[in-house]
């Protein structure tokens, strides 16, 4: 990778530029457009990076990054304010020593079944592991990925237990904390989906 590589861009023409992903220059008055821009669907993971990754394991992600079907690698910078804060202060806990984290994401015509792409980005999360966090491999809750785990409903009530699967990997040792308020506000579970927070009574 050299600078040749590289297009340097306001924030505002990178969400032109991964978003609607056509590689030309887009005017970025086309944000005004409040009509849906793409036809498409896709497919988000995500990981955290608390250890360098090599040179030599970059070199085998931009190979990665070429194959057919292939879809992108977005590195978000943290440390700063966002180190500052404790993990346990906020449901957020992905603070201190986080180089960057790292979102993967595909798309593909809403028309296509889109296996080959959703295969891609399985087949590059699951290469990425010994590179990226561990106990718990952590995920960015807003890059919701159902592959990491859904919820179990047991006796029409998500199970707390079954829900660790994904909810520790998005919310670490805050995940409790949060099925204990969710016990308090909606013990029956009224309000959910495969990846809400189940509740926790505070006996258990």
């Amino acid at each position: 990778m050299n600078r040749s590589h590289c297009r340097e861009m306001s924030w505002a023409e990178s969400v032109l530029y991964i978003y609607v992903g056509s590689g030309k220059p887009v005017p970025v008055t086309d944000l005004l457009n409040r009509t849906t821009l793409m036809d498409t669907s896709n497919k988000a993971t995500s990981d955290y990076v608390r250890q360098p990754i090599g040179r030599d394991v970059w070199a085998e992600i931009f190979t990665w990054l070429d194959r057919p079907n292939s879809g992108l690698m977005i590195l978000d910078p943290y440390g700063g304010e966002i180190s500052a804060v404790p993990e346990a202060a906020t449901p957020f806990p992905h603070r201190g020593g986080v180089l960057y984290n790292i979102q993967y994401m595909n798309f593909w015509a809403a028309g296509n079944d889109g296996e080959p792409n959703v295969r891609w980005i399985r087949d590059f999360y699951a290469f990425m592991a010994p590179h990226v966090s561990k106990n718990p491999r952590e995920a960015y809750f807003n890059y919701r990925d159902l592959d990491l785990g859904r919820n179990v409903v047991v006796g029409n009530v998500s199970s707390y237990e079954a829900g660790k699967v994904w909810g520790e990997k998005y919310f670490k040792g805050n995940y409790k904390r949060l099925a204990l308020a969710k016990g308090k506000i909606d013990p029956d579970d009224y309000f959910r989906n495969e990846q809400s927070i189940p509740p926790l009574a505070k006996n258990k």
